[in-house]
């Protein structure tokens, strides 16, 4: 396997630090086209897919693909803004804002983002933190609960893309966080402050999205790692085990997945006659497809077609202050040991940066 060209290797050049936000992707546009382009590369990853390859490869060219694209293009249409994909655009502030956050707590660091899928993906991103001659690399992925479909994978397309580079950067990953008290704390402020202003539900439902059962049972440890989020965040909102529930959606094929399925089981609430449900998403940080159609527009249209009176959802911690503090809690634990603390004049200028962080990424707000 061939080298990419990289910069000659210069003597007393300062090693760098960067951090890599990586979320799953989006198309580039809600085209059937675009649609298609993005699920084939996504539906390709053996972690996402495990059937045999050739099988596989036969059900996503003749029936997935022909099928499910232009399906899915009219809802990705249903929630695509003027300036994009909500997910690239809330992953694109997010990044902006984590650098001022860790700028005001006196790191030096450069934070940006790659996608997992489509567009500004790993090996680009990668690729130019080279150039720019970054030497030490934090992968942050979008994803509070470990998985070998989406982790693992982000992981896979790192090592993948160094295994063609001579000179490679010193890398750190963050696993999970799916119990940190900061993300924690982070979920019980967003949902507080929102039933500050809409009032109570009559249950709590908890959708993460799902997974074939078959994972769990190999060892993925993703299933328990959502039921640990939801039951820390249900005690610190001081919550019975009969005021919310966990469920799981985005369901792919005729296999079992993880159980119960967020549409059967607010379908049920519905017809036991209870009258209003909020659903929060805790797995996703950025609202994107899965939460603002799926969630926000299918499960509330289930709901109230069984019976149910009031339907909310609850938006991902997107951009909210309590969030962007937590994020830069858990990325400032794992840059322990990296020289990227700053004193004097220079912490002073980050603070400053860190102000120009927070009014590009308002600017950016208002323009989206």
């Amino acid at each position: 396997m061939p080298f990419h060209k990289e910069p000659p290797y210069a003597h007393g050049t300062i090693a760098k630090t960067a951090v890599v936000l990586i979320n799953l992707g989006t198309p580039d546009a809600p085209t059937t086209a675009a649609v298609r382009r993005y699920l084939k590369e996504f539906l390709s990853d053996h972690r996402v897919v495990e059937i045999p390859r050739a099988v596989w490869w036969l059900i996503l060219n003749l029936i997935i693909l022909p099928f499910r694209s232009s399906k899915s293009a009219a809802k990705y249409a249903s929630i695509w803004s003027k300036d994009g994909s909500p997910l690239k655009i809330h992953t694109e502030k997010q990044a902006l804002l984590l650098q001022g956050y860790l700028g005001e707590r006196g790191h030096e660091v450069k934070v940006t983002y790659a996608m997992r899928y489509g567009s500004t993906n790993i090996p680009e991103v990668l690729t130019k933190l080279k150039a720019e001659g970054y030497e030490r690399l934090l992968i942050l992925p979008a994803y509070p609960q470990y998985s070998a479909t989406t982790t693992a994978s982000n992981f896979d397309a790192v090592f993948s893309h160094y295994q063609q580079v001579r000179n490679i950067p010193e890398l750190r990953f963050i696993k999970n966080y799916h119990d940190h008290e900061a993300y924690i704390q982070a979920l019980k402020h967003s949902i507080l402050h929102y039933w500050q202003s809409n009032g109570r539900p009559d249950k709590l439902v908890m959708s993460f999205h799902g997974l074939p059962k078959a994972f769990l049972m190999r060892g993925d440890p993703y299933h328990c790692e959502c039921y640990k989020t939801a039951r820390l965040l249900a005690e610190q909102l001081g919550l019975n085990k009969d005021q919310y529930m966990v469920t799981f959606q985005s369901r792919l094929g005729r296999a079992e997945w993880l159980q119960p399925y967020t549409a059967t089981s607010v379908q049920e609430l519905g017809k036991q006659g209870i009258k209003r449900i909020d659903v929060v998403c805790p797995g996703f940080i950025a609202d994107c497809l899965e939460t603002l159609e799926e969630v926000a527009m299918e499960v509330r249209h289930d709901f109230l077609q069984a019976g149910g009176k009031e339907f909310h959802y609850i938006p991902c911690l997107n951009e909210s202050p309590e969030w962007l503090r937590a994020l830069a809690e858990i990325t400032e634990q794992h840059l322990i040991g990296w020289p990227t603390m700053i004193t004097g004049s220079l912490r002073e200028q980050l603070k400053q940066r860190a102000l120009l962080s927070r009014s590009e990424a308002k600017r950016l707000g208002a323009e989206h």
